[in-house]
């Protein structure tokens, strides 16, 4: 059995982030009339994207950021998605747009991505936006990786100077996570399906941040003890949802580590929310330093 006070607590932290995201959207309300509006573009009807559509439009009506739904067809084409995406650029009740991912095989998610207006990519994949993150001016940042963040501060985890390892090096969470924790003084290793002996490099890891949709690759053999551990992999299998590390074995040795669920998820979608809240304050002239 997991001693409860090594688990980290997702829930309860994406609450503490809410709750403080009210209370910033009801002062920019009164102060400037402003609410914030987050614009979710969704192309199909792929089941899992439905989802986490739903659960990020429920926690906006929890904080009060309004969200409206753009549903488009399967078989939508690449220039009415640019024209949808340049409609909710101009609009200014919308300051912020999420282009829900994957999309279909006929659709150039790049490009997509790119058209976003930088100021309203809460999600923080715009190349403005990546640029920020790599020069250290971190606002609008992938939402994953900044919840990881807030987590480590949260729990008062020493980040200067410390071995961290991440496991994936993707757009969403492994490139900007290494990104971040260098900005903060890590020592940082990013592995991959490439790596050779992959043990070798979570051995020594002091964090260790795992982003594969490999079910159960991190075996407590592979870890030391006291290490801490943030799983952002998710599995799916008869019926039931694993993560990247084989929970039950290594949170033995763990100090801290996230579950699945409930741990990376429900910081990923508050983060999004304060990124929502941040966008429209700038849009109100509350924060006039965030990307032109």
């Amino acid at each position: 059995m997991t001693d409860e006070s090594r688990i980290i607590d997702g829930r309860a932290l994406s609450k503490k982030i809410e709750e403080q995201v009210k209370s910033e959207v009801e002062g920019l309300k009164e102060s400037t009339g402003v609410v914030p509006g987050l614009a979710t573009i969704l192309v199909g009807d792929d089941p899992a994207s439905k989802m986490y559509v739903r659960l990020k439009h429920k926690a906006c009506e929890r904080v009060g950021i309004n969200a409206e739904d753009q549903n488009l067809d399967a078989s939508v084409s690449q220039k009415e998605l640019l024209a949808l995406i340049e409609s909710l650029n101009s609009r200014e009740d919308i300051h912020g747009i999420l282009l829900q991912l994957p999309l279909p095989p006929q659709l150039d998610a790049e490009e997509a991505m790119q058209a976003i207006a930088p100021t309203k990519d809460v999600d923080g994949f715009h190349p403005c936006n990546v640029g920020n993150l790599l020069i250290g001016d971190e606002q609008l940042v992938p939402c994953t990786p900044a919840g990881i963040i807030k987590a480590l501060d949260e729990y008062g985890v020493e980040i200067q100077g410390k071995n961290a390892v991440i496991i994936g090096h993707s757009n969403v969470v492994g490139k900007p996570m290494a990104a971040m924790l260098l900005n903060r003084n890590a020592t940082v290793s990013v592995c991959h399906v490439f790596t050779d002996d992959l043990k070798r490099y979570t051995k020594e890891a002091d964090i260790l941040i795992v982003a594969t949709g490999v079910k159960h690759l991190i075996k407590a053999d592979m870890v030391k003890e006291g290490v801490v551990i943030f799983d952002a992999g998710i599995t799916e299998e008869d019926g039931k949802v694993y993560g990247d590390v084989d929970f039950e074995n290594v949170s033995k040795k763990a100090s801290l580590i996230t579950p699945v669920p409930g741990g990376v998820g429900p910081m990923t979608i508050a983060t999004l929310l304060t990124h929502v809240t941040l966008a429209a304050k700038h849009f109100a002239g509350q924060r006039a330093h965030l990307y032109k």
